[in-house]
């Protein structure tokens, strides 16, 4: 048995979702450890495109339990509209689980999100506007609400007559935005009792001690390392920790539970938002790359910024993420191309420095220019190819290649967005 963690290896929006997808197959247990509604995951399944957002894509299963763990942050009206429109698709939900831990994204989390994007100037991070930093920021200065609240009257008057106070002056005085009024507030939670109730597990100790017991356990994480709240290109990144130790935070599983940590890459590199990115391409070639791969915000529908394979955060994935081997997506975008560059290291143009090591300064990082390798491309479509033996000779040797350098394996190659199209190399 095996349990596994799956962490985006880049900025997020890598294909986590299909690789999850893969190895919930043969897992009991799926659990969703941190992020909200910010992320976006798409999987392709017998020719059928799914959207997920908050729940766990191991629910495309028939008897897989997903769990949605308590370093998440749940806006109920996003959970309740993603929960129907799987059911409206013929996916069974009765095995999805939400720990009564997990935060709620509030109203005005939202609208702090949005004014706080909105009106700044220097230092936008180009968020989704979802509310997921304020309800991050809340959390963090125990001002929030978790979802078990909403289940005692009690406990919820006496957390509002806490919050509200100083949320409301805040609101006013800071961001010039109306207040809330105590009746308000407890009748949402009201409303929000009964989109969580059927879901709610209260007695999730005992979920996770039983499937401790001879069980397969998939960790899914959203966003990736590279937009990490302590590891990532700080500010411009996420208010969680999607690297692979933060499955235990947010699971509710120690480290001794976790056997292997999965990265997934793709084969070029994408981000949306603001923050450095030293290999974009802000040419015909990153058009190209973002036209084929249909690189498009799966919760924004914003176009994603593009460019070439970046080792160096590469390598700063595999040390931080804790990573045992690679999954490699998106390949066959490269079918066409007649040469595929990878950036081995940066230059600083101000003195000609080389990093070959990630400099976490990201402030510096306008003074760097990529160190490129230069491949050939393999010229054939490999989309239909379901053995590693056969793929082209050029195309191994550019695999070949990012092993050296990730100096762990590639275990998974994604050859196409469908379940089908993919190579299980180790």
């Amino acid at each position: 048995m095996s349990n596994t963690v799956v962490v985006g290896a880049q900025w997020g929006d890598e294909g986590k979702a299909k690789i999850t997808d893969l190895l919930a197959k043969n897992s009991d247990l799926i659990i969703r450890y941190q992020g909200g509604c910010n992320a976006g995951h798409t999987v392709v399944a017998d020719n059928k495109t799914y959207k997920f957002h908050l729940i766990p894509s191991g629910i495309l299963y028939e008897g897989k339990v997903c769990f949605i763990g308590a370093g998440t942050v749940i806006h109920p009206e996003t959970f309740e509209r993603e929960v129907n429109e799987l059911i409206e698709q013929g996916i069974d939900v009765k095995n999805l689980k939400i720990s009564p831990l997990a935060s709620i994204t509030m109203p005005y989390h939202i609208e702090v999100d949005g004014y706080s994007e909105d009106t700044a100037t220097k230092g936008k991070i180009g968020t989704t506007k979802k509310g997921i930093g304020p309800t991050y920021t809340d959390k963090a200065a125990r001002m929030g609400l978790k979802i078990e609240d909403l289940y005692s009257p009690e406990a919820l008057s006496e957390k509002l007559d806490v919050i509200l106070p100083l949320k409301n002056k805040t609101l006013e005085k800071v961001y010039g935005l109306q207040p809330y009024t105590k009746e308000c507030i407890t009748a949402l939670c009201e409303k929000y009792a009964q989109i969580f109730k059927p879901y709610v597990c209260f007695d999730w100790q005992e979920l996770l001690h039983s499937s401790k017991k001879g069980k397969n356990i998939l960790f899914e994480g959203a966003q990736g390392v590279m937009l990490d709240v302590d590891y990532g290109t700080y500010p411009f990144v996420t208010s969680s920790n999607p690297i692979g130790g933060g499955a235990c935070t947010g699971s509710g599983y120690g480290p001794t539970m976790i056997d292997e940590v999965i990265g997934v890459s793709k084969a070029y590199v994408t981000r949306v938002g603001e923050g450095p990115f030293v290999t974009e391409l802000k040419d015909e070639t990153g058009d190209k790359i973002r036209n084929i791969g249909h690189e498009f915000g799966t919760t924004t529908g914003r176009p994603r910024r593009t460019g070439w394979f970046d080792a160096v955060i590469a390598k700063y994935g595999v040390l931080v993420g804790g990573l045992t081997s690679m999954a490699l997506t998106k390949i066959d975008v490269f079918d066409s191309f007649d040469e595929i560059k990878v950036c081995v290291a940066y230059k600083d143009t101000r003195d000609g420095k080389i990093y070959n090591t990630y400099p976490t300064n990201v402030y510096m990082h306008k003074y760097l220019e990529p160190v490129y390798e230069t491949h050939k491309g393999w010229k054939t479509d490999i989309s239909g190819i379901r053995k590693y033996e056969d793929l082209p000779e050029n195309c191994k040797k550019y695999l070949a290649r990012l092993e050296e350098i990730f100096e762990i394996p590639i275990s998974i190659v994604s050859v196409g967005p469908d379940r089908e199209q993919t190579i299980f190399k180790n």
